[in-house]
């Protein structure tokens, strides 16, 4: 793990304490979180081992395969060693407690500091980001036990203070316990955050019942049993009488209110970095200017209320999806709307720097929204309207940010995973999704009033609407696949069989009857043997019949070879009969076709010549030609090799988007992977075939340009990670 990481400040902290004498109270809290996470960390273990086991079962090459298998292997060996390491490391918290404060600000300022994350190694950075994310949900979701839990444990402690205060339990400490121990295990980045991600869903994500235990049992102990907390905007301390009281500048609900919104972790990144930015532009803050009157909370919330949705009104009629994507300028919009604040005491009227950064920031996140690409062109255009709702939802609920089940995240998160499939040539008029979409558009625009339940209401309709529509064409995607398959096995069985007579009857001068036989007629049998070779396995001996046939009618000079012939001859007729009825070959000529073929074996046995030899030498020239053609494309196939690999790591399910010479467009979904065929078959989202491609076919369309992968990622999400790469990068 890096440096930077926390777990070397955990062990140089847990080295250098001394071995202080644990309270009663503590020790019971010790020994019953201990045994709780060992039971927790057993569970996601257990989904571990699963997770590689799929992966492993899925795997589309044998080094991968054998990749999950080992990581599976290693695990299972020094699970014990990491279960034992990580229940001792907790068990040291309770002994030597580390000082909560200062690594969370330690936490932060690295988080923050695009300069340190430069030096991180690619491995390293995605493991610290999985573990920062874990260690940030897990404090915003338990937040209150948390903060119950911090100043219980100051006040138990001696040493510890409100600036410096304790808690063995904080998600930091025990994220980076067990991040310490699986540093034993020898596994690649992915199989790692597979291991994280298993922690964080089975162990950091239930940490509220042994918080909440934790609690009772201080409690009972008589620490605190009174607990008061009124947020960040007051100083937090406790009173002679044990309880916890805070001092308020005003001691207003709304203060609180935004306080508590103010603890989102993911807003408050990027409000340090637009800070960070500000101060190096050298702009001063307003806060405590006497000339201006902030306007902030429900008064922001009011002003934007009574902004009309006219500002996005277009000359497109009903038709929302028509024309480009609505872009509008959202820091104008609030200042006019500000401009029109009351001023009665002269001052002049501006905003808090936290709602100016809220401002930005959904002005940000729709400028990722126009230039996506990986959204379709009637949805991008569609979303585009609903950014003066958007703004109105995040000055109300800043938890848009951090929450992905907000009603309004996640019904934009769907309109644009639904959408992700529609081509500029569909036929939007009798399109029932877009007509769904352009409604929930059309109803947001006419009906929000600050009500977020409407967002909850559109989602929860337009997830029904999607359901029905996805198991419609789920159903026509399976037969289309089941369709697909068919087509190509029997064709390549098809294939099979006529390379194999071909090279088999382009050595000889056969007999016309023998010929017919063979081309016409035993084709059949080998065609259907393949198609059943699963069940009956019979196509090597469908296969064989024809090399016997061709060796009988040979002459055969040697008294061993002769002696051979008459062992094979009447098995081989007898297979070739049945093999013709099965397929009604020549029905009412059969017994006639069959003495004309005995007559030529005879012929051949008395040594005649009925199979002669063809010349060596046109042979091989198409040896020498394929030898050529081999040499050929080397070159070619070395320039492809990287896109190749791209196309391996395609999944079932994903899009991608092809564009053709005449500059249309298309997009479409993988449906199936015939590797038999090497054939890749894509369809539209109503399941039906539009394209089939061979992997190198693929891989020539990726590289002239005529194919992109589409992510398919939470859309909010993929937004914010671009924004917040942004700022980083501008204040790096």
């Amino acid at each position: 793990m890096n440096k930077q990481s926390g777990i070397h400040y955990l062990r140089e902290h847990r080295e250098a304490g001394s071995n202080q004498p644990v309270p009663v109270e503590v020790t019971r809290i010790r020994d019953t979180v201990v045994a709780g996470l060992g039971d927790l960390l057993q569970g996601a273990f257990d989904a571990v081992d699963d997770s590689l086991f799929e992966l492993a079962n899925n795997a589309r090459s044998n080094n991968e395969q054998n990749r999950y298998f080992e990581a599976m292997r290693e695990i299972r060996i020094k699970r014990k060693g990491v279960e034992r390491h990580f229940q001792n490391t907790v068990a040291q918290f309770f002994s030597n407690p580390p000082h909560t404060g200062s690594f969370q600000e330690d936490a932060l300022g690295r988080q923050a500091n695009a300069d340190n994350l430069a030096l991180v190694g690619n491995d390293d950075l995605e493991e610290q980001v999985a573990l920062n994310a874990m260690i940030t949900k897990a404090k915003a979701h338990f937040q209150g036990p948390l903060l119950q839990l911090q100043t219980r444990f100051s006040q138990v402690y001696e040493g510890a203070t409100d600036e410096a205060p304790v808690n063995p339990m904080a998600p930091e400490h025990l994220c980076s316990a067990f991040t310490e121990a699986i540093q034993a295990l020898e596994i690649q980045i992915r199989e790692r955050l597979i291991l994280l991600k298993q922690f964080d869903r089975y162990v950091v994500s239930n940490l509220g019942m042994l918080l909440d235990e934790a609690n009772r049992i201080l409690i009972q102990a008589g620490v605190i049993p009174n607990f008061r907390y009124h947020g960040k905007t007051g100083e937090q301390h406790v009173a002679p009488d044990g309880q916890s009281t805070a001092q308020a500048p005003d001691g207003s609900e709304e203060n609180r209110r935004e306080a508590a919104e103010g603890s989102n972790a993911v807003f408050e990144q990027i409000h340090q970095l637009l800070a960070r930015q500000r101060a190096n532009a050298g702009i001063p803050s307003r806060q405590n200017d006497p000339n201006i009157r902030i306007i902030g909370g429900n008064e922001l919330a009011s002003l934007l209320a009574s902004l009309p949705f006219s500002t996005q009104d277009t000359d497109t009629g009903n038709n929302l999806s028509e024309g480009e994507p609505l872009t509008i300028d959202v820091r104008d919009v609030v200042q006019q709307i500000l401009a029109q604040a009351n001023t009665s005491d002269g001052k002049k009227p501006a905003l808090k720097e936290v709602d100016e950064d809220l401002i930005n920031l959904v002005s940000m996140l729709f400028e990722f929204i126009l230039d996506d690409y990986n959204l379709s062109a009637p949805v991008q255009v569609l979303i585009s309207r609903l950014q003066i709702p958007i703004l109105k939802v995040v000055i109300k609920d800043k938890s848009f940010f951090s929450k992905t089940t907000h009603p309004a995240r996640k019904l934009l998160n769907a309109l644009a995973r639904a959408g992700i499939g529609w081509s500029n040539s569909d036929e939007k008029a009798r399109d029932k999704l877009y007509d769904k979409i352009h409604g929930i558009v059309q109803r947001i625009l006419n009906e929000f009033d600050g009500d977020i339940v409407l967002f909850e209401t559109l989602n929860d309709e337009f997830e029904e609407f999607l359901a029905r529509e996805n198991r419609k064409a789920s159903l026509v995607e399976q037969r289309t696949r089941e369709s697909e398959r068919g087509r190509i096995k029997s064709q390549k069985a098809q294939e099979l069989v006529d390379r194999v007579i071909k090279e088999r009857v382009a050595r000889y001068r056969l007999p016309e009857p023998t010929y017919n036989i063979l081309v016409n007629g035993w084709s059949r049998v080998m065609f259907l043997a393949y198609l059943r070779d699963d069940v009956e396995h019979r196509w090597q001996e469908s296969v064989k019949v024809v090399d016997d046939l061709i060796w009988c009618l040979h002459p055969h000079q040697e008294d061993a070879e002769r002696d051979q012939w008459v062992r094979v001859v009447p098995g081989l007729l007898k297979s070739l009969r049945a093999g013709l009825e099965e397929v009604s070959y020549n029905a009412s000529k059969l017994d006639q076709t069959m003495s004309q073929l005995k007559h030529e074996l005879a012929e051949a046995f008395r040594a005649s010549s009925s199979a002669e030899l063809v010349e060596e030498s046109p042979t091989q020239e198409p040896e020498q030609d394929d030898l050529k053609s081999h040499m050929q494309p080397q070159p070619e196939d070395a320039a492809i090799a990287e896109f190749v690999a791209q196309i391996d790591g395609i999944e079932i399910g994903n899009w991608v988007e092809f564009r053709l010479v005449n500059g249309a467009s298309f997009r479409c979904k993988l449906s199936a992977i015939i590797e038999e065929a090497d054939c890749f078959v894509f369809v539209n989202r109503m399941g039906l075939k539009v394209i089939e491609k061979t992997r190198v076919e693929l891989a020539h369309e990726m590289r002239r340009g005529r194919m992109t992968l589409l992510e398919q990622g939470a859309f909010i999400d993929r937004a914010l990670d671009a924004v917040v790469g942004s700022l980083r990068s501008k204040t790096a």
